[in-house]
């Protein structure tokens, strides 16, 4: 069963992989998710939504090093969908930032 693994494409990349780094990688991807639930919950918390996009950051430059550094995956789908889930949620985060900024500055401005 082990040499059917070890087999294809990848070739001997795919023997360097072992379960306990599939089960790290799948707490960490748990872990982000429910970062990025509860900054959806409480999106003017300022501290939890700068750790949401340090989150995004953290993928991008995974996925960007296993593709460009390492040489451990290819650029197919499976690759190039959290690469586009990264970046256009820093995207959508950097703009909303700006915006929580503002909204700020105002409620401050009412407080005075």
């Amino acid at each position: 069963a082990a040499a059917g693994l070890c087999a294809g494409s990848m070739g001997s990349l795919l023997c360097a992989v072992n379960g306990l780094q599939a089960r790290t990688f799948g707490v960490w991807t748990l872990l982000s998710s429910v970062i990025r639930c509860l900054c959806a919950i409480d999106i003017r918390n300022r501290t939890l939504y700068y750790i949401t996009l340090f989150t995004f950051f953290l993928a991008l430059v995974h996925f960007l090093s296993e593709v460009f550094i390492y040489h451990t995956a290819a650029l197919t789908i499976g690759v190039m969908a959290p690469l586009m889930v990264a970046s256009f949620s820093i995207m959508g985060m950097l703009i909303g930032l700006q915006y929580l900024e503002v909204e700020a500055l105002l409620q401050n401005k009412k407080k005075n």
